[in-house]
């Protein structure tokens, strides 16, 4: 999918990139796979718990297959649509027996294309199968951590990790993080890399749009009063005079990973 770029017409429009949108097929979504979205904002019970979020332009949730439990029966692909709530775009499959599912449409997918899961499914994008029984040098995405659980990581656009080795019953894979982890051989996952690449390429361009997304103004701590933030006060522009830190005085940029987690031990090479 390739970047438009708009005429440098008004400020707003000079640095502003957007999709083409050329795979989409299919612009209203299927209505049986929809519901309303409800609008949190970074909010519980009416409480700000995440800052900086809120508005943004009213969204429907399309319920996504990453179980894909749905064993030896063919689909077809029956349409390429947009997604506001992900990055990816999503591939509405069609059933041999009726059933209507969206799955993460990979790289290389196409209307009328046959899909499968199962054991014996091919090694073709869009097809889910066992990890165990992906040839080396295999890219995948929405993978699952628990046989079973549904696919949970590599599921954003443009991510894929690689089947790199096999052990036992256990298969290692390397994420685009550079990580390299150990998953079990009968976790499933789908082949292929998800599509959209060029979703990270998008130059925002304008505050507007980012508040159609729901995001809102950042005031800099240095540019509050020392009440409201720690880096706040001083005459004239000032620095931090300290190491970062969060409104309540709590270090900034701290990592809040624990140390010896259980899942560790899963862990062959870290990302750093």
């Amino acid at each position: 999918m390739a970047l438009r770029v708009f005429k440098p017409t008004t400020p707003g429009q000079r640095f502003k990139t957007g999709l083409i949108f050329g795979e989409i097929t299919k612009t209203r979504p299927e209505k049986s796979l929809v519901y309303r979205l409800l609008e949190k904002a970074g909010r519980s019970a009416g409480r700000v718990t995440m800052r900086g979020k809120g508005g943004g332009a009213k969204r429907n949730f399309r319920v996504i297959d990453f179980k894909r439990d749905k064993r030896d029966i063919a689909a077809r692909v029956a349409a390429i649509e947009y997604d506001p709530n992900r990055s990816a775009n999503i591939a509405l499959l069609h059933y041999a027996d009726g059933e209507k599912r969206y799955i993460l449409a990979p790289i290389g997918l196409k209307i009328a294309t046959e899909v499968m899961t199962g054991q014996i499914a091919p090694i073709k994008p869009g097809n889910a199968l066992p990890l165990g029984k992906m040839p080396i040098g295999t890219v995948v995405h929405n993978i699952e951590l628990i046989p079973g659980a549904g696919g949970q990581i590599v599921r954003s656009a443009g991510a894929g990790a690689i089947v790199v080795a096999r052990e036992g019953n256990w298969v290692h894979l390397k994420f685009p993080s550079k990580e390299v982890r150990k998953i079990h051989a009968s976790c499933f996952a789908t082949v292929g890399q998800v599509g959209n690449l060029d979703w990270k390429n998008i130059s925002i361009g304008k505050a507007g749009r980012s508040r159609h997304m729901g995001k809102r103004p950042k005031v800099r701590g240095v540019a509050m009063d020392p009440g409201s933030h720690p880096h706040g006060g001083g005459e004239g522009r000032s620095g931090t005079g300290m190491h970062p830190k969060t409104p309540w005085g709590k270090p900034a940029f701290k990592k809040t990973r624990k140390k010896n987690k259980p899942s560790d031990k899963f862990i062959i090479q870290k990302r750093k």
